[in-house]
């Protein structure tokens, strides 16, 4: 991190502990004067208010040691699902078993991770630094942080929270509360279902109420990719041979040629695309001179180039070293990419250090040669990259809350399953110690893939 992003974090923090004293005080203000105005015997013990006896802070506001909640008892709204109880049960059913079928392959993925960890033996760097292992943005150095970025995590916290709320009331099960945690910033969203009812809901009720908040986060995932991926059909890559890398030691490099340099003329020449430049240099040879003239970091200049030969084919004409920024393929390929690979490549797309991987870094990453296109709109990039970590902090979020390990949703629709099986049998006394074991196991699993690069590091193995 440099020193501004430092400064910045230190700034947010300060200002974030002033809201917390000026908060805390407040509350104290108002549960002093709540007392004094309250007859002495309807305090209950321990100086806990009645509700109506609370002022906007106390009523609003929990902590919770360091981090705030801004809580909110009016959540009504949640009841206007149940008029349409039938098809969210049977969409919240699906969830389920997609849940399982995705803890699965998560819990695969982990084991073959862990023993790729322990043959590779990586170096703790990259997606193993230390501000790497939570997704803050902005101090994860995969992750921006831009507006986009924290508006995405907010969506994401929201529209997983909302899932267990909506299927609370559809399983009528009460939901008391509901609101966001904060530390400096949005950490987290929360739904609050009645302790007692949930308990005595049916196994499939709690089921799906669990896997509601996944449910949410995987289709609402998904349905930002397949807008992200049409939206982005809309921009038109500019036709000017832009220059997107050069081949180090070659013409172009030794000319100070530099990535991002639009190309003008060839020996005077006007040109308007890759096309014409080929074409004007395909009577060359190796050996010949060429004057290059670009436009490079605002500025017109003209380059003098001797041209090479050819690294690999037969051609015959001279080479300058230069790869061209094509636009229009990586257009083509956004559009074929909304199928299970295509998804993929976007889940690791910030980690993707691939020419591939480089070149689509645009829907989601600010400045990433978004220059070398026409926008159908003001602020069109800001959608593009809003739908794109939408999609990703969704499915992100959506895959690892599948883990089954507790607190996890994964863990509490796992352990209502273990439950169900071993009640068949009369052994549900068992399900604490299978559900605790299997927690264990995740645990440990997660850890291991996290401490032992460091370790090898450590002890030079």
């Amino acid at each position: 991190m440099d020193w501004v992003t430092i400064g910045l974090i230190l700034l947010a923090v300060t200002a974030y502990s002033a809201v917390v004293v000026f908060v805390r005080r407040r509350i104290a203000a108002e549960e002093a004067v709540a007392l004094a105005a309250g007859p002495d015997e309807t305090v209950p013990e321990g100086g806990s208010l009645p509700v109506e006896w609370k002022g906007w802070f106390s009523e609003h506001v929990m902590f919770y040691g360091p981090i705030l909640a801004l809580r909110t008892v009016h959540v009504r709204f949640f009841d206007v699902f149940r008029r349409i109880a039938g098809p969210l049960r049977a969409y919240a059913s699906v969830g389920v078993v997609a849940v399982a079928a995705i803890s699965a392959l998560f819990v695969f993925s982990l084991f073959f991770s862990l023993r790729y960890t322990l043959q590779v033996r990586p170096e703790p760097t990259g997606i193993y630094a230390p501000q790497n292992l939570l997704l803050i943005p902005g101090l994860n150095e995969f992750v921006p942080g831009t507006v986009a970025v924290w508006l995405a995590l907010v969506i994401t916290l929201v529209v997983h929270e909302f899932g267990h709320g909506i299927l609370s009331r559809v399983e009528g099960i009460k939901v008391k509360a509901a609101g966001l945690l904060v530390a400096v910033v949005p950490i987290g969203a929360f739904v609050e279902p009645d302790e007692e009812e949930l308990e005595k809901a049916p196994r499939w009720s709690k089921m799906r109420m669990y896997g509601a908040g996944i449910s949410n986060n995987i289709v609402f995932g998904l349905l930002a990719f397949f807008l992200m991926i049409t939206l982005f059909g809309l921009a038109v890559p500019i036709a000017m041979p832009v220059v997107n890398g050069v081949y180090k030691d070659y013409p172009a490099y030794n000319a100070s040629i530099e990535p991002g340099a639009v190309v003008l003329a060839v020996n005077g020449t006007p040109v308007e695309s890759r096309e014409n430049v080929a074409r004007l240099l395909a009577p060359t040879h190796p050996g010949d001179h060429t004057s290059l003239t670009i436009e490079q970091n605002g500025t017109t200049t003209t380059r003098e180039l001797t041209l090479a030969t050819w690294p690999t084919g037969n051609a015959t004409s001279g080479f300058m070293g230069v790869e061209y920024y094509d636009g229009q393929a990586i257009q083509t390929y956004v559009k074929q990419s909304f199928t299970p690979i295509g998804i993929l490549r976007y889940l690791v797309l910030p980690f993707d250090t691939t020419s591939t991987g480089e070149a689509l870094r645009i829907v989601g990453f600010p400045g990433a040669n978004t220059a070398f296109w026409k926008e159908p709109f003001p602020g069109f990039w800001g959608v593009v990259q809003l739908l794109f970590w939408s999609g990703w902090i969704n499915l992100n979020v959506g895959i690892f809350n599948a883990l089954p390990m507790v607190p996890f949703d994964g863990g509490y629709i796992f352990r209502e399953a273990v439950d169900g099986v071993l009640a068949r049998r009369r052994l549900e006394k068992y399900t604490p110690a299978v559900v605790s074991a299997v927690s264990w196991l995740m645990a440990v699993t997660l850890v291991s893939l996290i401490a032992l690069p460091y370790l090898f590091s450590a002890f030079g193995m």
